[in-house]
């Protein structure tokens, strides 16, 4: 990634509606081991200073000075002039907070704050999953590389970023990659993140299973779903395959687009051998015509790059030689299109770390 022998220090933050997880980055590394403090979301002040305590908490941590402040904050948000809006997990920002403003008068240094979809993509685009995948390609003698990247975020919510050839897609209002209000694939009048979520995974888990309001976590699920916990265990793996068939609907939707690697990030990837097969049986699925054809959901093959064997088979070249009209000459044709989609080996909060510090050295360097 850039930036691998710059010496100057970005301070970072993940910022979630329970904790905040503060770090630094130098050089493209982590210089400090990342800690949380709780967020207090529910009471302004306490939430402003947990988040000024932990910056000074870092800088006390650092061998010198910090050029900058970068961070992840939840939307909606006017992420250019860093007021954050009405958050649903921060009830003590309604009528929108100043915080770029006020972290900047407090520290004196530039502060950057983007989404954490945007951050956990540019992190993967730039250290994680794109450079993996390409060097892969590279070490079979592929000529093939990979240049654009779908981040997307399982957790609290349903988060997204894309990066098209190592420039961050913010959009003109900074909506760009958000898929969480995309159209519920399964309940057409609700947005996707109804069914992609930590309360979606709980809401699907008690229908099936007859409860109501229990205090069960997706971890629990998981584990019942996995047979290490009490609970019903067909009623935890229907959660999971309604999370990955929206999911998967909605990627879809996105892919036809970005036409890129799709990298999976977020707590609830623990429960990736449960939510995979109904995503990847919506990326590869079928559309019809009035007429009757039949039209893949993607121009290309998916394949599933934690399987080692449908891997392998993303790596192998099926070019053909195409003759050129009229000529002896023959040139390569791509005759299949493929894309993969794997789990973040980084972590999402290292990739939005490293994704924060890389924003905040090219805006620097703008300016």
């Amino acid at each position: 990634m850039g930036y691998v022998n710059d010496n100057r220090i970005v301070m970072t933050l993940d910022a979630g509606g329970t904790n905040f997880v503060f770090s630094a980055i130098q050089a493209g590394e982590e210089i400090i081991e990342p800690f949380s403090v709780s967020s207090c979301s529910y009471d302004l002040k306490s939430c402003l200073n947990s988040l000024s305590s932990g910056f000074r908490k870092v800088c006390s941590l650092l061998p010198q000075d910090p050029v900058a402040i970068s961070f992840a904050f939840p939307g909606p948000a006017d992420y250019e002039n860093g007021v954050i809006g009405d958050l649903p997990n921060f009830p003590s920002f309604r009528g929108g907070v100043a915080l770029k403003a006020f972290l900047e008068e407090k520290f004196c240094i530039p502060v950057y704050i983007n989404n954490d979809g945007n951050l956990f993509a540019y992190g993967e685009a730039l250290a994680g999953a794109l450079p993996y995948v390409n060097s892969c390609l590279e070490s079979v003698g592929s000529n093939r590389r990979y240049k654009n990247l779908l981040g997307i975020t399982f957790g609290t919510g349903f988060g997204a970023g894309v990066v098209i050839d190592k420039v961050l897609l913010s959009g003109d209002n900074g909506c760009g990659g958000d898929v969480w209000l995309a159209r519920n694939g399964c309940y057409p009048n609700m947005i996707a993140e109804e069914s992609v979520s930590i309360r979606a995974v709980k809401r699907v888990y008690e229908q099936f299973a007859g409860l109501e309001d229990s205090d069960l976590t997706p971890k629990n699920i998981f584990e019942i779903a996995d047979g290490k916990m009490d609970g019903n265990k067909n009623a935890a793996v229907k959660s999971f395959q309604e999370f990955g068939k929206v999911a998967g609907m909605t990627i879809a939707g996105a892919l036809n687009i970005v036409d890129g690697i799709v990298v999976l990030g977020g707590g609830i990837t623990g429960a990736v051998n449960y939510f995979m097969p109904s995503l990847l049986e919506e990326l590869r699925g079928n559309l019809f015509s009035f007429s009757g054809d039949s039209f893949p959901v993607l121009q290309m093959d998916v394949f599933d790059l934690s399987n080692q064997q449908e891997f392998d088979s993303f790596l192998s070249d099926e070019d053909e030689l195409i003759k050129v009209p009229d000529s002896d000459r023959y040139i390569p044709y791509r005759k299949v299109k493929k894309t993969g989609i794997l789990v973040s080996s980084l972590g999402t909060s290292k990739a939005i770390a490293l994704g924060a510090y890389t924003f905040a050295l090219t805006q620097l360097d703008k300016s």
